[in-house]
């Protein structure tokens, strides 16, 4: 059975390449536009791994980051932040798995692979 990756992110160029990489890959996906529809998907799909932007509608990537880590179901599931700030806020600091977009999606498959196979 393949991983499952949950995409959230606002633009949906960045949603289209991600989702067709993984799939590339051998990984299933769903995605959100949104924290509250990325919250709510996550607690759905209880997905293998979460691809995470920091700047969208709705609310802060962090966040939401933080109410992942909160959530008793969700707290264990690996995040990585891709994000296309030109710098890297302080609140990210302790994330290790941070890409800045435009990303290198070798690198990103690497991230993945170590956290999930």
């Amino acid at each position: 059975m393949a991983k499952k990756i949950l995409v959230i992110d606002d633009d949906h160029h960045i949603v289209e390449y991600v989702v067709s990489l993984l799939k590339d890959n051998g990984y299933d996906t769903c995605t959100a536009s949104t924290g509250a529809s990325g919250i709510e998907m996550a607690q759905t799909e209880k997905p293998d791994l979460i691809t995470l932007d920091l700047d969208m509608p709705e609310g802060w990537g962090t966040t939401l980051y933080r109410k992942l880590k909160k959530d008793e179901a969700l707290k264990d599931i690996p995040v990585i932040i891709i994000s296309g700030l030109e710098e890297r806020p302080a609140a990210t600091e302790k994330i290790d798995n941070y890409l800045s977009k435009p990303f290198d999606r070798d690198e990103l498959l690497k991230i993945i692979k170590n956290a999930i196979g």
